[in-house]
């Protein structure tokens, strides 16, 4: 019995440790780790690599085969507690793998660990009201489930874009004050927007299992949280 139960532990442990991304690393130089009251800046994938940096060294975040927990947040903090430990206070993605419909359904990345000189300065802040007259809306769906599955996106009454798989778009909003954004295939999705002149927003777009062909999902995200997943996305289709 002891064994057994010995056995059960040892194989739930695998399987746990397997749910979880596949971490590498190659590492040429290390520093004390960070206090961890100082967060790590996440460079996106087209934003430029700061010249006041060393490299590091390279984190890779794959998949197992058989890992669930791998949205694009998680990743990125896989890689961001693999910088903590040798001492960078930046990421800088150089690849980012999202799920594709055929093949893997996990957000897979590369990122250089650097340290950079005077971080504070570099690093991500709330982006301010630009002095202009209509508000921009950043609008991204990743590969994945439901690849065939296209909808309209609408602000209010009216048709804004067409959201099809592995997609981004910008838009430029002119119409301010509390809206919804929503689109319906089977079901209807929506989330409230209350549009600003001069501000950026970010809308993530999926599929989300349905009884037929799958339902619309709609999420806003924060800007730091946005703006890294839509300039580290380059989608096929934009």
């Amino acid at each position: 019995m002891k064994k057994l139960i010995g056995f059960s532990i040892i194989s739930a442990l695998i399987l746990l440790n397997s749910c979880n991304p596949r971490v590498s690393t190659s590492i040429s130089k290390t520093y004390p780790p960070i206090d961890y009251k100082q967060d790590v800046v996440v460079i996106g994938l087209n934003q430029p690599e700061p010249d006041n940096s060393e490299v590091l060294g390279q984190v890779k975040i794959g998949d197992t085969g058989f890992t669930t927990n791998c949205d694009f947040s998680t990743v990125v903090d896989k890689a961001k507690l693999e910088a903590r430990k040798t001492g960078g206070n930046a990421i800088k993605i150089i690849e980012h793998k999202p799920p594709t419909a055929m093949g893997s359904s996990c957000h897979r990345i590369t990122a250089k660990i650097l340290k950079v000189k005077d971080i504070e300065n570099f690093a991500q802040k709330e982006e301010e009201l630009l002095d202009v007259d209509y508000a921009i809306l950043n609008v991204y769906r990743y590969g994945g489930y439901g690849a065939a599955v296209n909808f309209d996106l609408y602000l209010g009454d009216s048709v804004i874009c067409r959201v099809i798989n592995n997609f981004k778009t910008t838009l430029y909003i002119k119409k301010d004050g509390r809206n919804t954004l929503w689109a319906k295939t089977e079901a209807k999705s929506e989330v409230p927007i209350n549009v600003k002149m001069g501000k950026t927003y970010y809308l993530r777009c999926s599929i989300g299992m349905g009884a037929f062909v799958g339902r619309p999902q709609l999420e806003l995200v924060d800007n730091k949280t946005g703006k890294i997943e839509f300039e580290s996305f380059n989608a096929k289709n934009q």
